[in-house]
């Protein structure tokens, strides 16, 4: 009997480890960031956010945490895989401060997707963060967005575009009313904003980087498929500085610390095809 119940512990454990470490990621941000913050003095600091709700545990817990520093020196190359197919198409949107972060947030399902390995994941919403979350080469850049993507079984995919200071970026320009609208309404709410085409948005690239991480805000969630961009775009100081006017949460930034890597592979594809098409 007691070997019974030694061997159900064992299975149960076995299932357990497996499930938590092989199961896509399939829980998104939160809506509202106002519950924590990025100044590493706050008892809601980063290195705090798993101690404020346990189902933020990961933040503190987890192996896989994003962001990373992409090096050079310790990628693995690869030219020879599949293409990277991105098929975006203009939709209804909305825009929210979340507290830390302005979201712009498509209609479900219906502004594209970008197509991995045969498997659609679908653009949910992006937003921005300042300075960069990411680093490249040990160089931390003055804005970074992100495109927030789903596939039909959850699995999250999150494209990295980098940008440093310098000619204006023409997707923020097209959004740049919708911000100071924003700016003078005060609100927490979503706002609709129409239809909004995410082929402005521009990669610039056929290089990226690719890994696997987590959400860079809680819950932190793991098993998120990261691609950064390699080429650094350019953004006007004026428009970097109405993304922090707009939010107005009193802090010079919304960027999680670097985490560690835990050994996880990073791929540099330098020989994509990269193919970007509007229905």
């Amino acid at each position: 009997m007691e070997n019974k119940i030694v061997m159900s512990k064992v299975v149960l454990f076995c299932f357990l480890f497996f499930y938590f470490t092989t199961t896509p990621a399939t829980s998104q941000e939160v809506e509202d960031t106002r519950e924590f913050a990025y100044e590493s003095w706050s008892v809601r600091g980063p290195t705090r956010w798993g101690m404020i709700r346990p189902e933020w545990r990961m933040c503190n817990n987890g192996t896989m945490q994003s962001p990373i520093e992409l090096l050079d020196q310790r990628v693995r190359l690869v030219t020879s895989l599949g293409r990277l197919k991105t098929r975006y198409t203009p939709s209804n949107a909305t825009l929210r401060n979340r507290g830390h972060d302005m979201m712009l947030k498509w209609t479900s399902n219906t502004a594209g997707f970008v197509e991995l390995n045969r498997t659609q994941y679908f653009l949910q919403q992006i937003h921005w963060h300042s300075p960069s979350e990411h680093t490249i080469n040990g160089r931390r850049y003055d804005l970074e967005l992100h495109l927030v993507h789903q596939s039909l079984t959850g699995q999250l995919a999150v494209i990295g575009i980098m940008y440093q200071i310098g000619a204006a970026d023409s997707f923020l320009t097209s959004m740049e009313g919708h911000l100071m609208h924003a700016i003078s309404n005060r609100t927490y709410q979503e706002r609709f904003v129409g239809r909004v085409d995410p082929t402005l948005i521009k990669f610039g690239s056929r290089r990226y980087y690719k890994y696997v991480g987590s959400l860079t805000v809680p819950p932190c969630t793991q098993n998120v498929i990261w691609l950064v961009v390699r080429e650094v775009r350019t953004v006007a100081r004026g428009q970097v500085s109405l993304l922090h006017v707009a939010v107005n949460d009193g802090s010079d930034t919304n960027a999680r610390p670097i985490q560690h890597t835990h050994g996880r592979p990073l791929d540099l594809y330098t020989n994509e095809d990269f193919i970007y098409r509007r229905n």
